[in-house]
């Protein structure tokens, strides 16, 4: 009566169900890097010189005398494609953004490309920049004054 017999069926859901909730977990962290990604976030080794900067937090990097390289504000319902790159470099930047959204960033030399200049405003070194007509696209080089 002591004696126990292990069940090759039971031990083999065990192992499947582990292989499961592993190929779960997997999925779960690829999916939440690669939302991250999408969403135009800076990457962690950028953050120190660029910055997302929406409503309080722009008024925090005014309030701190940071002048960014260059500050993007989206005007229309959708202002398509806002890519922002360090030339030769890393893409900080390459999304649709929406009304009231702002970005700013810090870099000493950046490359802007808007699919649709008349969408958006955009600040040089703190100062205005002519704004595009509607419907055309527009590529400029920023960089920091000396």
């Amino acid at each position: 009566m002591g004696r126990h017999r292990s069940d090759p069926m039971g031990l083999a859901r065990l192992a499947l169900a582990v292989v499961a909730a592993g190929a779960v977990v997997t999925l779960l962290v690829i999916g939440g890097r690669a939302l991250l990604a999408s969403s135009g976030a800076p990457l962690p080794e950028r953050e120190r010189a660029s910055a997302l900067a929406t409503g309080p937090a722009a008024t925090t990097l005014q309030a701190t005398g940071q002048v960014p390289t260059v500050r993007i504000e989206c005007l229309a319902e959708t202002c398509p494609l806002v890519t922002v790159r360090v030339p030769g470099g890393d893409v900080l930047q390459y999304r649709e953004m929406s009304r009231g959204e702002e970005v700013s960033y810090f870099e000493p030399e950046l490359a802007v490309v808007l699919s649709d200049a008349g969408t958006v405003r955009v600040t040089e070194n703190g100062k205005p920049r002519d704004q595009g007509k509607q419907g055309t696209r527009d590529s400029f080089t920023i960089r920091t004054p000396n």
